[in-house]
C-alpha cells in the first residue's frame, strides 16, 4: 500500500453511476478522488510531459489566498524553470515517485514525502529523471512581505520533522510542522496533521484562515460548516475563512493529510503598502 495517495486519472465506464460525493458550497468545497480524470487536467507553460489537477484557485466571495494543483510529470519530463509569477512563494510535496529540484542552482533529489519551500523569487525547477511517474502537490501563494522578515527557500521531508503532540490529546493528535510556527517571516504553513482512529478535533475549529486540506491516508468524518461529510484518502476540502470544522477519524489506521493555511498577518484595511 502506498504511503500518500495519488490519483491516476483514466475514465470511468459509461456503466458507471454519475452520482459522486462532490459538492460546492458557500462555505465549503469537497472534491472527491473519483472526479480526478484525464479529461480535468490542464497542462502547465514551461512544462513538458506533464499534467496537473488545479483543485483551487482564489475565487471572488469564497477562498482567495492560494492555489492548489496535484502535478504528474512522466519520465524525461518537468521544467527547468517552474514559477514564472513575481512575488509567489510555493510549496512542493511529493506523493509518488522522486523528482530532482533545482534550488537557485543546487540539485535537491526528492523522494515520497520530500518536501520544499520556495521562497518568491528564488529560481527553481524540476525534472524527473526517473523511470517511473512523479506526483506532487504544488501550493502556492502570492508572499506577503513584512518589513523586517523575509522567509528563505527550504527543503526538508516528513520523515525527517518529527510531529508534534497537541495539548491533553494522549498522541492521538498531532501536526507536523515545517516551518516554525512563530517565525512571521512566513506568511502560510503546510503542515501534515495525524490522527490515530478515534481521534477527534473536539469543537468546532472557526477561524480567519482559510484551507485546503489532501486526505493523504486513512478516512474520517469530517465536519464541514453544518454537514458531517465522509472522506478518505485522495479527497480534497476546500474551506473558507470561518467555516466551522471538526473531525473524527475513523480507522482503521492512521487519517492524514496535508493542510494550508494563511497566518501571521495582521487584515489589510486599505490597500495600502505596510510601514516599517
Amino acid at each position: 500500500m502506498d504511503k500518500y495517495y495519488y490519483p491516476e486519472g483514466g475514465l470511468p465506464p459509461q456503466t458507471h453511476l454519475t452520482t459522486e460525493r462532490a459538492i460546492v458550497t458557500e462555505a465549503y468545497t469537497v472534491i472527491p478522488k473519483g472526479v480526478l480524470t484525464d479529461i480535468v487536467t490542464s497542462n502547465l507553460p514551461g512544462f513538458t510531459k506533464t499534467r496537473s489537477w488545479i483543485i483551487a484557485r482564489p475565487i471572488s466571495g469564497f477562498a482567495t489566498t492560494f492555489s492548489q494543483l496535484i502535478v504528474e510529470i512522466a519520465p524525461g519530463g518537468g521544467a527547468p524553470k517552474a514559477e514564472f509569477e513575481a512575488g509567489v512563494e510555493g510549496v512542493v510535496f511529493v506523493v509518488k515517485g522522486t523528482v530532482n529540484l533545482t534550488l537557485n542552482g543546487e540539485l535537491h533529489e526528492l523522494g515520497e514525502g520530500g518536501y520544499a519551500y520556495l521562497a518568491a523569487g528564488d529560481e527553481w525547477g524540476l525534472a524527473n529523471v526517473s523511470d517511473e511517474i512523479v506526483s506532487f502537490h504544488w501550493i502556492r501563494k502570492a508572499y506577503e512581505r513584512l518589513p523586517g522578515y523575509e522567509a528563505k527557500s527550504f527543503v526538508t521531508s516528513d520523515a525527517e520533522v518529527a510531529p508534534r503532540e497537541m495539548p491533553d490529546v494522549n498522541g492521538v493528535w498531532k501536526t507536523t510542522r515545517f516551518a516554525d510556527p512563530d517565525d512571521l517571516a512566513h506568511d502560510m504553513h503546510v503542515n501534515i496533521v495525524t490522527f490515530q482512529p478515534g481521534g477527534v478535533i473536539p469543537f468546532p475549529e472557526t477561524h480567519v484562515m482559510e484551507h485546503g486540506l489532501y486526505v493523504l491516508s486513512g478516512k474520517a468524518m469530517y465536519l464541514l460548516n453544518n454537514d458531517w461529510v465522509e472522506v478518505e484518502a485522495g479527497d480534497f476540502m476546500w474551506l473558507r475563512a470561518f467555516c466551522p470544522q471538526a473531525c473524527y477519524a475513523g480507522g482503521p489506521g492512521e487519517f492524514r493529510y496535508l493542510l494550508y493555511k494563511d497566518v501571521n498577518r495582521q487584515v489589510k484595511l486599505t490597500g495600502q503598502p505596510l510601514s516599517g
